[in-house]
């Protein structure tokens, strides 16, 4: 840079520069996404997440299809085709505006569709994906279940063959978009060990009442999913895995989405505290203005903006194919910690105010904590790093 060249401006929402990494088509598919949110989340998601309630999910299902946004990454079958980093900037935005609509989309892409593209027959394949591409069908990811989460190795539910069929019984508890799901994958132990059915949720002894009283991801459909002697025909299966590797690969595609998605939540609370910062007066001046708030505002872009780049790293990675489980731990651990800090940084600028509804921050506070859990939990993520980086199991 010559001495003459004139730098950029600095920009308080983008003070990396990081936009300068992303191409054309990323920031396009960027925009989209953040301004279908902005149009049809942002200005209802309080009320949802008062009542504990996501109307016309179906509704926001078919438009996200319209959008691409639904198996974003897939190629084939009616999917996006789009990259790692095209997916992650459109679960930022999504979650931005609330968490349990990023959880919508990951659930039906990231796991349901993802399994049956990467594991499924061609048969299913070319029954589920278009339809769920298109939101009109909305699928969920059967795994965790009531007393076994972090160790889906010890599941109860299985899976019996009986002459050509399979019966099928057990329950999965903290499903997404259970009660709403036309399609569910899932897991179950065999004879022949872990194996993952597609289960039409239409299927006599299937069902999946919604869980309710929830204080976190109120925005959004949760369920448990109860089968009881549910019988399938011998092409439920799905038939390219078997064991744990197959969940846990769906499991890694969706936390990859939470990488970006966190910092979503990280963002809409950071900008709500700068906005407040500015204006809201203590002393005869704008709190913005004192030392201490300014600590609390720089912190906070720090750790953002670091984790939109970790995000960015690893999308670029996930893209060239080198995209290690152990690194989206990395990603899942960081991310969603300090997006946690940050909504919690947020709400002590907005003093009494950063609790109401009006303001997005304690609303983003409240989901991080289940986006904490779900996926593996910082615990379960810390322990893959130290196996990593030890080469000793500390798991049992």
């Amino acid at each position: 840079m010559t001495a003459s060249a004139k730098l950029p401006p600095f920009d308080a929402t983008d003070p990396l520069g990081i936009d300068d990494l992303l191409e054309p088509e990323d920031l396009a598919v960027r925009d989209t996404v953040r301004g279908w949110a902005a149009d049809r989340v942002l200005p209802y998601v309080a009320d949802w997440y008062e009542k504990g309630e996501l109307p016309g999910i179906r509704d926001l299902a078919r438009e996200l299809g319209s959008l691409g946004a639904l198996g974003m990454s897939l190629t084939g079958y009616g999917c996006a085709g789009a990259s790692a980093v095209q997916y992650g900037l459109a679960c930022l935005e999504l979650e931005a505006a609330d968490s349990g609509i990023r959880s919508l989309v990951s659930v039906q892409g990231s796991l349901a569709m993802y399994a049956v593209h990467r594991f499924g027959s061609e048969e299913q394949k070319q029954e589920w994906l278009p339809r769920m591409a298109a939101g009109e069908v909305i699928g969920c990811f059967g795994l965790t279940e009531p007393d076994h989460g972090s160790d889906p190795a010890a599941m109860r539910t299985h899976a019996k063959r009986d002459g050509d069929d399979w019966v099928l019984n057990g329950r999965k508890m903290w499903i997404t978009n259970g009660s709403v799901a036309g399609v569910a994958v899932v897991w179950a132990r065999t004879e022949e060990g872990i194996r993952g059915f597609v289960v039409p949720t239409d299927s006599p002894g299937f069902s999946a009442p919604e869980i309710k009283h929830k204080w976190s991801l109120r925005a959004s459909v949760t369920s448990e999913l109860v089968m009881d002697d549910v019988r399938l025909p011998g092409s439920a299966v799905l038939p390219e895995v078997t064991g744990l590797r197959g969940p846990l690969s769906c499991l890694s595609h969706a936390r990859y989405g939470i990488v970006w998605g966190a910092m979503g939540a990280a963002r809409s609370s950071f900008e709500a505290a700068l906005d407040y910062a500015r204006s809201r007066e203590q002393f005869g001046r704008p709190i913005g203005g004192f030392q201490l708030t300014q600590a609390k505002l720089a912190d906070m872009a720090v750790e953002l903006h670091k984790g939109i780049l970790l995000a960015h790293h690893l999308g670029r990675r996930m893209d060239a194919g080198r995209l290690r489980p152990e690194q989206v731990s990395f990603g899942k651990l960081n991310n969603v910690r300090e997006a946690i800090d940050i909504c919690r940084t947020a709400r002590t600028i907005l003093g009494a105010n950063g609790i109401s509804l009006e303001y997005p921050v304690m609303r983003h506070a409240t989901n991080l904590e289940s986006v904490l859990t779900y996926e593996g939990t910082v615990e379960m993520h810390q322990l893959v790093l130290g196996k990593a980086l030890t080469g000793l199991d500390a798991f049992r």
